[in-house]
């Protein structure tokens, strides 16, 4: 990049860029010719990624509006603000349509206070740009973001509980790949978009699908309120705590069209199975065939009863002794 190209360029900051979405988005600026990283009070587009540090804000307890009020107010010469926010604000209910268009009423779980913030975070960056003539605004609510790498806790949560309830049809489910976030945004950014975008792969993923690329074992019928009672258990003691209300979103679809940001030339370039084989941790048993899986799943059967078998021989041993 030359000086004068570099120069010329729009500055650009990066607000709560600390992850892995954040390290991406500086990377792409860094090669971009259009755009340069800059200081907050020097910027000319503020990129606030609301949704984007959920699991560190999580663990401290804090909302998702932390520091969005003084970055608006710090940023004196911004005049274009993209939030990424999360397609979440949706909520996921029985009768949502699918898909969801950007026309849709915001019905966040009640349970999930975090997808509420983030709701009111694209409430006050929408007040700012209704306070002054010549601001924009582009909100990008993205589909479960997930890369090797680049997957955080919420979304891992998310992924992990797609596709495996028991004795209950699994919804469908979206996977969008972290690189195609990063072009949305860098778009946005470019041509200064004003409006809300969803931004999605083409298509879904039917939920007994998701269920075969977990490598999901068969599963057993259960009363609804055994089921919840099983589902809770797994959650804590194979998967960990998962943040209050987020079960209605592995329960219900939140299913979201990606036509509007597809007119404005952005394309996906990874499909929801690319992103979620990608994103999570057990790539070799989605590689496995059904007939090898339960060949697997008796030979660990197996040597779970032997193992058992062998303990209670050796208590009774020592019993009689």
């Amino acid at each position: 990049m030359s000086r004068a190209t570099a120069v010329d360029a729009v500055p650009v900051h990066v607000g709560e860029g600390s992850d892995a979405l954040g390290s991406r988005l500086l990377r792409a600026l860094a090669a971009s010719s259009a755009l340069r990283a800059a200081r907050a009070d020097e910027c000319a587009v503020l990129v606030w990624l609301a949704a984007a540090d959920a699991d560190s804000r999580a663990s401290r307890g804090e909302s998702a509006l932390v520091g969005l009020h003084d970055a608006l107010r710090g940023c004196a010469g911004v005049r274009h603000v993209v939030l990424v926010s999360s397609a979440m604000v949706y909520g996921a209910w029985a009768n949502n349509p699918v898909p969801l268009t950007e026309d849709a009423l915001l019905r966040p779980d009640v349970g999930f206070p975090y997808a509420r913030q983030l709701g009111t975070a694209e409430q006050m960056v929408d007040e700012w740009r209704t306070a002054a003539a010549g601001r924009s605004v582009t909100v990008l609510r993205p589909a479960i973001t997930m890369a090797a790498g680049g997957t955080g806790r919420l979304a891992g949560a998310l992924a992990a509980g797609l596709g495996q309830r028991m004795g209950e049809a699994d919804p469908p489910a979206q996977f969008l790949h972290l690189d195609d976030l990063v072009s949305a945004v860098m778009l946005a950014t470019e041509r200064r978009l004003d409006g809300i975008y969803n931004v999605a792969p083409d298509g879904w993923i039917a939920g007994e699908r998701v269920r075969a690329l977990a490598g999901g074992v068969p599963r057993l019928k259960l009363p609804d309120r055994l089921n919840e009672v099983v589902n809770s258990l797994r959650w804590r003691f194979q998967r960990g705590p998962i943040p209050p209300g987020l079960s209605s979103y592995t329960r219900w679809p939140w299913l979201v069209a990606n036509d509007k940001l597809r007119e404005q030339g952005w394309l996906p370039t990874v499909t929801n199975e690319q992103a979620y084989v990608e994103g999570t941790e057990a790539k070799w048993w989605t590689m496995v065939s059904p007939k090898r899986r339960q060949e697997i799943a008796l030979v660990g059967v197996g040597a779970l009863l032997l193992v058992l078998i062998t303990v209670v021989v050796r208590a009774v041993r020592r019993r009689r002794m």
